[in-house]
């Protein structure tokens, strides 16, 4: 029953044009992000800025985080990409960017250095960076 509401959800998405947010692998990262096991100094090769999810599935905060960051992919669809990593299946990458409390997100804007915060911020706050820090809206 619930595979069928996740596949339900999936094809409703794609029918109504929404973008959705995507499982962040270890490998994924390497590939799309950054290849830390080869580059030392960090330099971003995704498309666009992007935005990711350090959570677990039992943490309260997490939860209250997720369906912000589902709806902020589809306002912000096809400028920044989000995705979610889940620190207790990719031990990694949780290693690599020293993730000791969740929720904690990454936010990477196209040039520059990554963002690490800490805690559940209001999506307003979240929106702040994204367009600021990510989009460069508001900055001379």
């Amino acid at each position: 029953m619930k595979k069928s509401l996740v596949l339900f959800a999936a094809v409703m998405m794609a029918m109504t044009g929404m973008a959705e947010v995507t499982y962040m692998t270890t490998e994924m990262f390497k590939k799309n992000i950054f290849d830390y096991t080869v580059e030392k100094e960090w330099k971003y090769t995704g498309k666009k800025p992007c935005v990711i999810d350090f959570y677990t599935t039992w943490c309260g905060p997490c939860k209250r985080l997720a369906p912000i960051m589902d709806e902020l992919s589809n306002t912000y669809k096809g400028k920044v990409v989000f995705y979610k990593a889940d620190t207790e299946k990719e031990r990694e990458l949780a290693y690599v960017f020293q993730i000791s409390s969740i929720p904690q997100v990454l936010y990477i804007p196209k040039t520059g250095k990554p963002i690490l915060l800490k805690g559940l911020y209001p999506k307003e706050e979240i929106v702040k960076i994204i367009d600021e820090q990510l989009l460069g809206k508001g900055k001379k």
